[in-house]
């Protein structure tokens, strides 16, 4: 399971604007161009794990203040399914 969870970080510390608009319209997410370069540069070099639901949560406040509220709560929404 630890195996699975480095490969989930490590894709999402990593992601690229393409990959994150390509997740986006997988899971009916509408994301912008310059929403999805917002996330990238958010989570970029940060090491963030998604399965720690304190790093998650202020991440997704962090996107909250970048991308807004409710895409922020979207996107949380998609880390949820990601981890489950």
């Amino acid at each position: 399971m630890k195996l699975l969870q480095n490969v989930i970080n490590h894709k999402i510390n990593h992601i690229t604007n393409d990959e994150l608009l390509k997740y986006a319209k997988q899971y009916n997410i509408s994301l912008t161009s310059q929403q999805a370069t917002s996330i990238v540069q958010s989570v970029k070099g940060k090491n963030i794990n998604i399965f720690d639901d304190t790093k998650r949560s202020r991440l997704v406040k962090d996107l909250a203040k970048v991308i807004g509220p409710k895409k922020a709560k979207e996107i949380n929404q998609l880390f949820l399914q990601l981890i489950r």
